[in-house]
């Protein structure tokens, strides 16, 4: 069992003050014992027995606060040691190991033995955990960086290659070649808007605008606005039992979650495929699923698919994987209200999110 560290020191504490206790008992025992044997011997030669008395008296009782005074400070000197160090130290370790973490290496870890025993055992756990987390973060910004960087540099390049054609008349500009141009140009706008929406999200200054919205309605006019799209690809989309319920929400929102999610089973899922989406109510919530009879997601795969620019096609086919931030989107708008996201891969893809509903 985890004793806490005030434990400890009350316990120390206690101790201490018995062991103070025992001191003076000890030391007025033996000084009075010591006293009344003079005493008895000194009373045969003095006629003043009053005045031998009170000597007596007053030496046992100035050599009983002595000696417990002495055995006080040993005790504290021991006790100042010993707390001082298994305070001091973890903490010592602790300051070095954050200075570390200040100057950018992000790879240090306090040592630790088994379970944490008291506070500073557990801010030891908290403090590698909060090293772990600046490590991941510092990963997922040059990740991001680097993905970032290709997203751009792709159809970049590919405007660069039609202007200098065209400029060095090794091409000419037509209708066709100036609509591929607008189309690379197209792509950027729509990186740089996701990236930009992203940042709007997660900024702590963004607030849903929360209102009773009916959940059903949402999914309806997503469903209809999303089928001439699954239609002319050959994809049979269709729609289960949506519990009929009023959200605390925002409907906006809502409404993007549910074409993120369609739009990415539309994107993956082959013609003559099918995709349903569906709904039941849980405790405490609702939980919406949209499965597809896709390619799937391979297992490895399924922790990183709501990071951002993660896409299970490696070689970033825009076509097939989209930019990379429908689905980090997905999640962050999804938590906002409160809920969670998750997917599994069975025969195709199956996404789960889970909404609360409790006091709405």
């Amino acid at each position: 069992m985890t004793k806490s560290l005030s434990f400890r020191l009350s316990v120390l504490l206690i101790l201490y003050t018995a062991a103070i206790l025992l001191i003076a008992t000890i030391a007025i025992i033996n000084a009075t014992h010591y006293h009344f044997q003079l005493y008895g011997d000194d009373i045969m030669r003095e006629s003043n027995t009053t005045d031998l008395l009170n000597s007596h008296l007053e030496q046992a009782v100035i050599q009983s606060v002595g000696w417990t005074i002495a055995g006080a400070l040993m005790i504290s000197f021991v006790l100042s040691v010993v707390i001082a160090r298994r305070i001091s130290a973890p903490l010592i370790r602790m300051k070095r190991l954050t200075l570390v973490m200040a100057r950018g290496k992000r790879d240090v870890r306090l040592p630790l033995q088994g379970k944490p025993k008291d506070e500073i055992d557990e801010l030891a756990v908290a403090i590698n955990h909060l090293a772990e987390q600046l490590q991941q973060q510092e990963q997922l910004r040059l990740t991001m960086t680097e993905n970032i960087a290709h997203e751009l540099r792709t159809p970049l390049t590919t405007l660069n290659s039609y202007l200098s054609a065209i400029q060095d008349g090794i091409w000419e500009a037509t209708p066709e070649r100036i609509q591929s141009s607008r189309e690379e140009i197209d792509r950027m706008v729509q990186l740089v808007n996701g990236l930009e929406e992203l940042h709007t999200l997660t900024s702590p200054e963004f607030h849903l605008s929360l209102r009773d919205v009916r959940l059903k309605k949402t999914i309806e006019q997503v469903f209809t606005l999303v089928e001439p799209s699954f239609a002319e690809k050959g994809i049979s989309l269709m729609k289960g039992e949506i519990p009929d319920i009023t959200l605390l929400a925002d409907e906006n929102s809502l409404k993007q979650i549910w074409t993120n999610l369609l739009s990415n089973a539309l994107k993956f899922t082959p013609e003559g495929g099918s995709v349903t989406i569906n709904g039941q109510m849980q405790a405490e919530g609702v939980e919406i699923t949209v499965r597809d009879t896709g390619i799937g997601i391979p297992t490895n795969e399924i922790p990183y698919i709501f990071d951002r620019f993660y896409r299970i096609d490696k070689s970033r086919n825009r076509k097939t994987g989209g930019g990379g931030l429908g689905l980090a989107i997905t999640k962050t708008l999804v938590e906002r209200h409160g809920g969670q996201i998750w997917a599994e891969s069975s025969e195709g893809s199956l996404f789960h999110v889970y909404l609360p509903t409790v006091g709405k």
